[in-house]
């Protein structure tokens, strides 16, 4: 009990945690809609996402890699995401189908990730599922701005509606999220096929039971067969007289 406390309670772990705990947060603010609680809203969100990667390092730097923080660390990151997505759905600012194929995917990705754990097969995350998550953290983020902002830069000025630029982000990586999920499941087909071929191989170099006595008893009897055949024609020419030469002259006589 008390390791499982120490585990939760390291650093890691504990940015996880803060990390989970902004959800309401960031919830509360984008529900009470305003252009000073979106502002917050989006502010809270991409500092979450953003340190995604900070519990982690952390973990590694300093060698508090637990059991806890494996699981803790990626069920954030699809908590943060998801709900947020979910209150936005709420609120009419994304597409409800949107937010199903990003769940589908979490899901498939998830089980297959467990199934090929299961069965010792490690199977690399590739850039694509990086460019997703990016991709995501930047599309919601202008959508919890939601509003439209006139922006000055050096040479011209523009508005920008944050909620057009956030949807296109977010339909770009539903894109991502496909591609990444069509290759990790070809990966993962690959990786169990590899581990039969390889089953299958060391199966066939090693000798079938009982292969060691039948191909022993073979030789032998022919053997065997080979002095028994040998047996008349000594006995033909009368070497013997005892049993051996009889049986030969008999065969002889045949």
């Amino acid at each position: 009990m008390g390791s499982l406390r120490n585990d939760l309670l390291n650093l890691p772990n504990a940015i996880t945690m803060v990390r989970v705990a902004m959800i309401p947060v960031i919830l509360a603010f984008t529900y009470y809609e305003s252009r000073l609680n979106s502002f917050a809203a989006a502010v809270l969100f991409a500092v979450t996402g953003a340190t995604d990667f900070l519990d982690g390092w952390v973990a590694r730097r300093r060698g508090l890699v637990t059991v806890i923080g494996k699981f803790l660390d990626p069920l954030a990151d699809k908590l943060i995401v998801v709900s947020t997505l979910i209150m936005l759905v709420h609120l009419g600012r994304v597409a409800a189908w949107v937010v199903i194929v990003i769940m589908a995917r979490e899901f498939i990705i998830t089980g297959l990730r467990t199934i090929a754990a299961s069965d010792g097969v490690v199977i690399a995350a590739g850039q694509e599922g990086k460019y997703k998550t990016s991709l995501q953290i930047a599309g919601i983020s202008f959508l919890l701005l939601h509003y439209r902002y006139h922006v000055d830069f050096l040479a011209f000025s523009v508005d920008v509606d944050a909620n057009v630029v956030g949807s296109w982000i977010l339909y770009l990586s539903v894109g991502f999220s496909v591609w990444s999920a069509g290759l990790y499941v070809r990966d993962f087909l690959r990786a169990l096929y590899r581990r039969d071929e390889d089953a299958g191989a060391a199966r066939g170099g090693a000798p079938p039971a009982g292969s060691g006595s039948a191909s022993g008893a073979a030789p032998q009897a022919s053997r065997s067969a080979t002095s028994v055949a040998a047996a008349p024609e000594s006995g033909g020419n009368g070497s013997g007289g005892n049993g051996s030469g009889g049986n030969g002259s008999v065969v002889g006589q045949r």
